[in-house]
Formats: structure tokens, C-alpha cells, sequence
């Protein structure tokens, strides 16, 4: 389907087909305009908001100097209606042909009636988002050539980002989904689903509103690989279990001090393992000198980067000589890819114990003690900028490490639990129903 045919229509089709009494097949297919409002990404323009930036000639010089204060920031004019930019301004824009994306999705799973009153699914979805919408930095600086090098700079001395908003490239996105259900019956619940998935897209640019890494356009093709959203195990397990214990129940059920104390009880639990996200191993961008593009690291060994597993000051995650700085004299990208390296796993359970209390024919009481995080496990999170950078490893002459400087180095934690809290964390609370 045409672009143009896309910006009228958004067709939804979904087919499902039952072989055999316990077994359906399921078919869908969807196209959806890109729903990434404009307003987002313009929202804070020239002159809402004047981004002031003041940039060095290169990575080894200052910029200014706290001694000479803050730089006094101009309100622009608006007096005959046409604003001027000021050369050290940043500002964003729509291109003059600005073409929205969309995004097509289609799915195929088959779901079968088990044993026990059992249902599994397996299926195949996959996502296509044509057209992504990101920035493009008109005013980037070309390798080797610095400042110097900016497009605008030569034609009007402007020395800071001058961007485009619209489309910068595509991601797909595609997925192997089962699960196994058993719906509440003989005072239990049960549901197990596990996604193998692969992401690819353009580096940056997770949620359509960034900047690609590398903005030279004879060499945007290098920002195409792994997402940083990609990840590629996901396993849920959740279950609801009352306890066979009190009146109706197969023990304890005839009255008395057994059933008052043993029946009634709920136990749930949430159990995840997730695979972890990926990340960038960096470079000093000093030889590549071009202003406002990430560089990369050089690989030094093939294969895939051994996972040490340390976390903790001075504890590697990753082994530290897979990666190395480029020489001062190559004025290049460096030949590692975005995303080559996997973060940590989360692994996780959440468990409650939840008691029911009959206190009148309308009342009843509910009593709850949850914990999040149950065993304490911790989630760490990939390692900060200083911790991608190889070019903060310093080496002894011959070639042990003399100090990390932060490299491979992980020091926080997701901070993805409950409440944003990521420690095991204790919940009581009681709950009246009438």
C-alpha cells in the first residue's frame, strides 16, 4: 500500500475461524496513521523557549569560563511580525514537505482447549512502522571538519542545532507469543505466557521524538540495527490459589476452630524473568571531531562481548578489553554497532496472602499482606553514560587496567519495582465490602 494511499485510510480486518470444536484460528491485519502529535516535538520552539548554546571549537577546549557569569539571554523582537534566530540559538522545525508515517500490524495465533480446562495460544505478530518520525540536524558538523564543517555556519555563522522534524527512517518489530491458561475453577487460577521478540529500528529514537547518533547523511545508514527497546525473552507467570481449607472446602470443613482459622486464605504471586535491554559502548569523539554525532567504540575482539556480571564500583559487567578506543589519527566511526551489548535481566516476584472474614450477610473484610520483590533480587540497570564510554579506561603500559575511570561499570538500579521502590517492600492493608 502507497504512502498516499495510507493518509486517507486506516483498513482493520480480523478473521477467525474455528476447524474443531476446541481449537480457533485467529487472523488480523491493522494500518494505523502515525499518532505522534506535532505538538510534542514543537512544543517548546524559538521563541517559547530560547535554547542558548555556546560551543567550543573542539572537545579539548572550553567554551566559556564561570569567572565571566552566565551569558545574558536576549528576548527576541517581535515588532514587525518576522522573528529572527540568533546565531546561538537551537531551534526546531516541520520539513517543508512534511509526509506522516503510519504503521501496519498483523497477527496469526491458534488457541486450543486443553486438559483440566487448560487453553493455550501460540501465534506470530509483527509490527511494520513506515516512516518514523524523529529530527533531522541540518546543521550538523561533518567528520574531521568541526565547527567549521556546519552547513549554516559557513552560510550564516550559526553554530548550534538546527533541526527538521519528520520522517527519518523505519523499524520492525517481530514477535513469537504463547501462553497457557486456566481460568478460576477448583479454587485456582493460573496464566503462563512467554514473547520472543526482535526490534530493529534506528538508533535513539525508541519513542519516534529523538535524534539519530549519527547525523551525516552519507552516513545515516550506520544508525540501523537493534532497538534499544528490543528485548528479546519475556516470561510471566501469575496464579490465584484459595487454599482448600475452611466451610465448602475439602478439609476443615465442618464449623469449629479449624475451619475459623484455616479457611478463607488466598495466596497470589506475580513471577517475571526478563531478558535485558541493550546498550552502546562509546568512544571519544575528539579524532572524529565532528560536532553533534556520537562516535563508537572500535571492536577489539569477534564474537559477542563476554557478560562478567559484576555490579558495584570497580566491577565490570562486561569485559572491558572487547571494546577499545579509536587511534587519535583515524578520522572515522568506530566499527562497533549501536546496541551490541545486552543489560542486566530483571528476574522478580511479587507475592501476597490475602484472608476473608464473613462478619454479616452484606459485610465482609478483607485482609492483605503483600510483598514486592519477594526475594530481594536486585534489578540493575544498565551502566550510566561514563559506564558505555571505553575511553575512561586507563591502561598501565602493559596494557593492565590501572583504573576503570567507570567503564563497564553499573551503579544504580532500575528502579522499576512498585511504587518505583525497587528493594522488597512489605504492604498491609485491610479492605470492607458491603
Amino acid at each position: 500500500m502507497s504512502g498516499k494511499a495510507c493518509r486517507s485510510c486506516a483498513p482493520r480486518v480480523g478473521i477467525a475461524y474455528r476447524p474443531a470444536d476446541k481449537t480457533v484460528i485467529r487472523l488480523g491485519y491493522g494500518l494505523t496513521n502515525d499518532p505522534y502529535s506535532l505538538a510534542r516535538a514543537l512544543r517548546a520552539n524559538h521563541p517559547v523557549l530560547l535554547t542558548l548554546n555556546f560551543t567550543a571549537p573542539n572537545s579539548l577546549v572550553a567554551a566559556g569560563t564561570l569567572k565571566n557569569g552566565l551569558p545574558t539571554v536576549t528576548a527576541p523582537s517581535l515588532g514587525n511580525g518576522v522573528i529572527d534566530i540568533a546565531p546561538n540559538i537551537a531551534v526546531s522545525s516541520a520539513l517543508p514537505e512534511f509526509e506522516r508515517g503510519y504503521v501496519q500490524s498483523w497477527n496469526l495465533t491458534v488457541e486450543r482447549e486443553m486438559f483440566s480446562g487448560f487453553t493455550g495460544q501460540i501465534g506470530y505478530i509483527g509490527t511494520r512502522q513506515i516512516r518514523m518520525l524523529g529530527y533531522h540536524d541540518l546543521n550538523t558538523g561533518r567528520i574531521g571538519g568541526g565547527n567549521a564543517s556546519r552547513p549554516f555556519n559557513q552560510k550564516f555563522g550559526r553554530t548550534v542545532r538546527t533541526a527538521a522534524y519528520g520522517p527519518i527512517g523505519n523499524s520492525i518489530y517481530d514477535s513469537f507469543q504463547t501462553s497457557l491458561q486456566k481460568r478460576f475453577s477448583s479454587g485456582y487460577q493460573m496464566q503462563a505466557s512467554y514473547t520472543w521478540s526482535k526490534s530493529l529500528g534506528i538508533a535513539n529514537t525508541a519513542n519516534s521524538d529523538g535524534d539519530p547518533n549519527i547525523k551525516i547523511p552519507e552516513y545515516y545508514h550506520l544508525n540501523y540495527g537493534l532497538a534499544p527497546i528490543h528485548t528479546p525473552h519475556n516470561f510471566q507467570l501469575t496464579s490465584i490459589i484459595e487454599l482448600p481449607f475452611g466451610q465448602g472446602k475439602r478439609w476443615a470443613n465442618g464449623g469449629g476452630t479449624a475451619s475459623a482459622l484455616l479457611g478463607g486464605w488466598q495466596i497470589n504471586n506475580i513471577v517475571s524473568l526478563i531478558a535485558g535491554q541493550y546498550f552502546t559502548v562509546n568512544a571519544s569523539g575528539t579524532s572524529l571531531n565532528a560536532p553533534d554525532n556520537t562516535e563508537r567504540a572500535d571492536y577489539a575482539k569477534e564474537g559477542k562481548p563476554t557478560i562478567i556480571g559484576g555490579a558495584g564500583p570497580n566491577q565490570s559487567f562486561f569485559d572491558p578489553f572487547f571494546f577499545k578506543p579509536l587511534p587519535l589519527t583515524d578520522v572515522r566511526f568506530g566499527t562497533s554497532s549501536f546496541d551490541s551489548v545486552q543489560g542486566p535481566g530483571t528476574v522478580n516476584m511479587d507475592f501476597g496472602i490475602f484472608r476473608n472474614f464473613r462478619i454479616s450477610e452484606r459485610l465482609q473484610l478483607q485482609f492483605r499482606a503483600e510483598a514486592f520483590n519477594l526475594t530481594n533480587t536486585p534489578h540493575f540497570a544498565n551502566p550510566p553514560n561514563a559506564g558505555r564510554n571505553v575511553s575512561n579506561m586507563i591502561l598501565n603500559p602493559d596494557n593492565s587496567i590501572r583504573s576503570l575511570g567507570g567503564y563497564t561499570v553499573i551503579n544504580a538500579t532500575k528502579g522499576t519495582g512498585r511504587e518505583g521502590v525497587d528493594e522488597r517492600l512489605f504492604r498491609f492493608g485491610v479492605r470492607l465490602s458491603f
